[in-house]
């Protein structure tokens, strides 16, 4: 009996620490708006998506990407018209959290190990 209790109690104590449910598809289309501060500057961008095509802005400029969804919360970003060896670089994209209008996301070159977080809010469907 004791250690039925134990067992149960051990059984209650995880399911109360379960991680929050990520509801990435939520977020697959849409208008998205990511503000970051690089090197002590605040930048702004806006990027829509569709299944398969990313159109970002930024300082003015769009620029556009194909997707490539390796799961609800992974996708990989390569640029369709890149300018040089850096650009052609594809990007690997994880959500990490969502919340009811928007998601945190940790990004970076495919096959590199250093990556960088931002949050995106979802303006439009």
């Amino acid at each position: 009996m004791k250690k039925v209790s134990l067992l149960l109690a051990a059984l209650i104590l995880t399911a109360c620490f379960e991680s929050p449910e990520k509801k990435c598809t939520d977020f697959k289309i849409g208008k998205f708006r990511v503000e970051q501060t690089i090197n002590g500057k605040r930048s702004v961008t806006v990027f829509e998506r569709n299944d398969s095509i990313e159109v970002e802005t930024y300082n003015g400029k769009k620029d556009t990407s194909s997707i490539r969804w390796v799961g609800d919360c992974e996708y990989i970003l390569r640029k369709k018209h890149p300018k040089n060896r850096q650009e052609a670089i594809a990007i690997d994209m994880k959500i990490l959290t969502t919340s009811k209008n928007s998601y945190t996301f940790e990004f970076g070159e495919v096959g590199k190990s250093k990556t960088f977080t931002a949050t995106a809010v979802k303006i439009t469907d």
